[in-house]
């Protein structure tokens, strides 16, 4: 064959991977307010960077199959994202549902193991109908499929991984997303082991997409996904804003940013927040929004385990992990869910050397029969357990109370770096309203009460605390932007250039 007719046969077979699943499927597509696979790609990384891995990829099961299985339903390449490279999987629903084969799954492990080995984040963009039928049926597709890459499901967090659901993302989606540091779901989105079709099957009754694993399921109730989102736009800016915040790679320090302006214009006002009254409820967010350079907190998992706030934010244009309790929600006490929120979120930023922010204002843990049945002491036990793993700088500022063992999980005497508070802190082993029934046998409302009260909440005032040494320094709340930046300087971590030990780096993802 003559290089003409070869270079010839070279662009039609490149037209024919380009279209995907052809033209009517994408027209159907775009009726449907859904993006093709190439237009996600071309959202997500910047313009004229992407090399494609793999174009040519097409079923290695049936080669009868290969003028139908372009990609084999799955685009991989390497781009830059905000001019730093990445390594990319967007799966085109329009071949074969993007379902998983002996082929793209070659792909998808080059590209983990580029990624790992070079440095680079991933990303991984699902909407697939899980494994391809019928080459996964029998012993011999089986052996084919699944289980050739150890590297495949094993997370060590060298790079960041983050991952998108939309439509159906059933199978591999699914996994990826429970495996990804960041996960972001389109609402009108299904994530499930399995499809309702083969649920109904299996259970011999109708199941309901949404309800099996549509957003609101992920977002409020397993918290398996840390934020939704209306439009394809919104889930791409989702993840390019995540990736800012991060290394490339777990060996370097998080990128820092230019300062924005008007960054702590609402300091001055902060303390006007926190209620004149200790037991009246208030938004932490207001005081986090003030505190972190403007317009930077970008929060995760914000409906799920609300008691708890878990965003990453820069202060002094340098990226932090902010842990607080929100007094809006439960008054702050923390339940599983809070706990479990907090874990995955102290990983990440141990992962990726990000310093932790802790604000604190909790009453405790949520206690009672439903706590217990819900497996509350082995997940505060987690907690305390990722406390003592923590590498990277933690500063903690005790706004209002801090009780009980939420203290220590809160960063409380050396599970953090620094401990300052504010001057209404009030620090104890449980509720001065608690405290005082059981130490005099007084109740609220009793004779005597007011008084007995007021000596228990004496001894837990601030000052104690300041004067055994176990805050470093009670600060007006006005300062406290500053002092954090000063504090985040002075415990950053010099001799190894901002990196961790990465203690937590094989925590499971999804528990």
């Amino acid at each position: 064959m003559s290089f003409e007719a070869l270079l010839a046969e070279y662009e039609a077979r490149r037209a024919k991977a380009l279209a995907g699943g052809g033209a009517e499927k994408y027209a159907k597509r775009k009726a449907a307010g859904m993006w093709n696979a190439r237009e996600r790609i071309d959202y997500l990384v910047d313009p004229g960077t992407f090399i494609e891995s793999g174009l040519f990829g097409s079923s290695g099961v049936y080669p009868e199959q290969e003028d139908e299985t372009q990609t084999d339903g799955k685009l991989a390449g390497y781009a830059k994202i905000n001019g730093r490279d990445a390594c990319v999987v967007v799966n085109d629903f329009t071949v074969k549902g993007a379902s998983t084969s002996a082929t793209n799954s070659k792909k998808i492990a080059h590209m983990k193991r580029t990624a790992t080995e070079r440095g680079m984040p991933l990303v991984l963009i699902g909407e697939s109908t899980g494994a391809r039928l019928p080459d996964a049926m029998g012993s011999r597709g089986m052996g084919q499929l699944l289980g050739n890459d150890i590297m495949q499901f094993r997370r060590m967090r060298e790079t960041p991984m983050a991952a998108a659901a939309f439509g159906p993302s059933f199978g591999s989606s699914t996994w990826l997303m429970c495996q990804s540091d960041f996960a972001v779901m389109k609402k009108g989105a299904t994530m499930a082991v399995s499809s309702p079709r083969l649920v109904s099957m299996a259970l011999n009754e109708k199941v309901d997409a949404e309800e099996l694993g549509g957003w609101r399921l992920h977002a409020d109730i397993t918290g398996l996904v840390d934020q939704v989102a209306d439009t394809e736009e919104e889930v791409f800016d989702a993840i390019k804003r995540f990736l800012s915040y991060l290394p490339g790679h777990h060996m370097e320090a998080p990128p820092e940013a230019a300062v924005p302006a008007g960054s702590g214009a609402d300091m001055e006002r902060v303390f006007s927040v926190l209620p004149e009254s200790r037991t009246q409820v208030y938004d932490m967010k207001r005081i986090i929004r003030a505190i972190a350079d403007k317009d930077t907190v970008f929060e995760l998992k914000p409906r799920f385990g609300k008691s708890a706030v878990t965003a990453l934010a820069r202060l002094g244009g340098k990226s932090v992990g902010v842990v607080a309790n929100n007094p809006l929600h439960r008054g702050g006490a923390l339940d599983g869910d809070a706990c479990r929120k907090i874990v995955d979120f102290l990983v990440l930023c141990d992962s990726f050397n990000v310093p932790i922010v802790l604000l604190v204002d909790t009453p405790g843990f949520q206690i009672g029969t439903e706590a217990e049945k819900a497996g509350a002491p082995g997940k505060i036990m987690n907690f305390m357990n990722a406390m003592t793993l923590v590498t990277v700088p933690r500063v903690s500022v005790i706004i209002r109370k801090s009780y009980g063992r939420a203290y220590v999980c809160m960063g409380g005497g050396r599970h953090s770096d620094d401990v300052s508070a504010w001057p209404t802190a009030e620090v104890s082993f449980m509720s001065p309203e608690f405290a005082t029934n059981i130490v005099h046998g007084v109740g609220v409302g009793e004779p005597g009460f007011e008084e007995a009260l007021a000596k228990i909440r004496k001894g837990a005032d601030v000052w104690g605390l300041a004067a055994v040494y176990a805050a470093q320094a009670v600060i007006r709340p006005e300062h406290t932007r500053d002092y954090l930046i000063r504090m985040l300087d002075v415990h950053r971590l010099r001799i190894t250039k901002g990196v961790g030990q990465h203690l937590m780096r094989a925590w499971p993802t999804s528990y």
